[in-house]
């Protein structure tokens, strides 16, 4: 059966607004500052939102119930795209200009501590809009089948490195692939050179490190000849992902393929 993910968009939609909690919450504070009963808000609302309200409230009542009256108005129509904003100012540094927060976001801030309705709203149709793009990215690879297993550690490395890839978070991928390749190694190595390589590095030898020992010791290591080159390419990546900047798709699905074509070569027998 066919999913239609532009369908799924439609009906979150029209679920989440057949019961938008903004208007209502928007006019329930100002008529009870209207009136005069702004204490009962203090049970129902976190400590640190009431505390805010109120200092407002106090610096100019009228202007308080006329501005969030105005916002029960605007939040039929803008209370989704509100939750998605505050989920973009959670991800960012904000600059502190010393101006009072907008109204919107005392209001998420408000609903956030009860049913979270609008932030669950927010981020599922974040969600559905990665679908399609991690279903064509996935098309690209291939099962990573090897000979012999590593480790639980380079498993998850691995399936972290892979979902980073599918959802678009192309530098993390990148780092992460060589933390695979790093444990991996690790894994791999003779008893002797490994207590060498710790002692060398103490404790903290990096992908480039491991990668000049395997290469001065492949006969002892039995690591196929063919590993180094294709693991300094992911390594080569990932410095540029650390270093130099954010990567783009291509390369983050490249250096994502060449990881795994290094643990076959490595894992090979």
């Amino acid at each position: 059966m066919a999913i239609d993910i532009g369908r799924l968009e439609t009906q979150l939609l029209q679920m989440s607004a057949s019961g938008a909690p903004g208007r209502d919450f928007c006019e329930a504070i100002s008529e009870l500052a209207r009136t005069g009963r702004f204490c009962q808000l203090q049970n129902v609302l976190p400590g640190i939102v009431y505390d805010e309200l109120w200092a407002r409230y106090q610096r100019d009542p009228a202007g308080f119930v006329a501005g969030w009256q105005m916002l029960a108005q605007e939040m039929r129509q803008g209370f989704i795209q509100h939750a998605r904003q505050r989920i973009t100012s959670l991800t960012r540094l904000q600059a502190d200009s010393g101006a009072p927060l907008p109204a919107w976001q005392e209001i998420q801030r408000a609903l956030d501590g009860q049913q979270n309705d609008l932030l669950r709203t927010a981020l599922a149709l974040e969600l559905l809009e990665l679908v399609e793009p991690a279903v064509l990215r996935a098309t690209h690879l291939r099962e990573c089948v090897v000979a012999a297993p590593s480790s639980e550690e380079a498993d998850r490395y691995l399936d972290e490195a892979t979902r980073c890839y599918f959802f678009g978070l192309f530098t993390a991928c990148a780092v992460m692939c060589r933390s695979v390749l790093e444990e991996a190694i690790k894994q791999k190595l003779p008893a002797g050179l490994s207590r060498m390589v710790r002692t060398r590095y103490r404790n903290a030898a990096t992908l480039g490190n491991l990668l000049h020992e395997v290469n001065n010791n492949l006969l002892l290591t039995g690591i196929d000849p063919d590993f180094p080159r294709v693991a300094n390419q992911v390594n080569d990546t990932g410095k540029k992902a650390v270093h130099q900047g954010l990567l783009s798709e291509d390369e983050a699905r490249v250096c994502l393929q060449n990881a795994r074509q290094a643990l076959q070569l490595l894992l090979c027998k």
